[in-house]
């Protein structure tokens, strides 16, 4: 399967960074400081204007007694768009279901360390499999080499007492914001994770800055997967 680079052309009108924060009534915006310099680096990489003020404003008028899903999309211009929408947790037992998709990614491909509104290799990866087949889909590279998922950072237990491994961003992936906070916390560390790795591996999860941690399993059909 050749490999595609999703984000090729980032100077598209409708080109823009985005930021998925969760907002907790006590405590404010999650990880907002490490949200915010993920996005700080992006726009210094790609051109885009910036204006801190103008993000401290617009997710200023967040609030509410109830826990809130935030999305703040930049525009290259640097105009600021906050929307928000109720936060549904998972339940509390949930374990999440993962397939590979055949789409691969280009570990080449520079913007793939960037979270922009360019998802198309993404959404073609998820429409690989139903909802009921598969909560979350793992994206290889062009190398076979495990990257991330759809919407979520990929971490897996080896079973030999060291810490959770997550794959590096030299195969192509976006910085978590999750991700980098266990990394730097030494609960994660990087290591290059194959589909075999992930299918002997005592434990797998997911996640993203807005759910944390996901407990997940490889279906039993992903052996066909690749």
């Amino acid at each position: 399967m050749p490999a595609e680079g999703p984000l090729r052309d980032g100077n598209g009108p409708d080109f823009g960074l985005i930021e998925t924060l969760r907002w907790e009534p006590a405590a404010g915006f999650v990880r907002l400081e490490r949200h915010l310099a993920r996005l700080s680096r992006s726009v210094a990489e790609l051109g885009f204007g910036y204006e801190p003020a103008r993000i401290d404003r617009a997710l200023a008028g967040v609030g509410g007694g109830a826990p809130l899903r935030v999305r703040l999309l930049l525009s290259r211009e640097g105009a600021a768009d906050v929307t928000a929408q109720p936060f549904v947790p998972l339940p509390e037992n949930a374990v999440w279901t993962l397939r590979i998709a055949a789409t691969r990614l280009g570990s080449g491909d520079p913007l793939l360390r960037h979270k922009t509104t360019r998802r198309d290799v993404f959404q073609r990866a998820r429409a690989e499999f139903s909802p009921d087949e598969a909560d979350e889909v793992i994206l290889l590279n062009e190398n076979g080499l495990a990257c991330e998922g759809t919407i979520t950072s990929l971490f897996a237990d080896l079973g030999d007492g060291g810490p959770l491994r997550t794959s590096p961003l030299s195969c192509g992936l976006l910085p978590g914001v999750l991700r980098g906070e266990l990394l730097d916390t030494g609960e994660a560390r990087e290591a290059e994770l194959t589909p075999a790795d992930l299918m002997r591996a005592k434990r797998l999860f997911v996640g993203n800055s807005l759910r944390g941690l996901i407990v997940a399993r490889l279906s039993e059909d992903s052996a066909a997967d690749f």
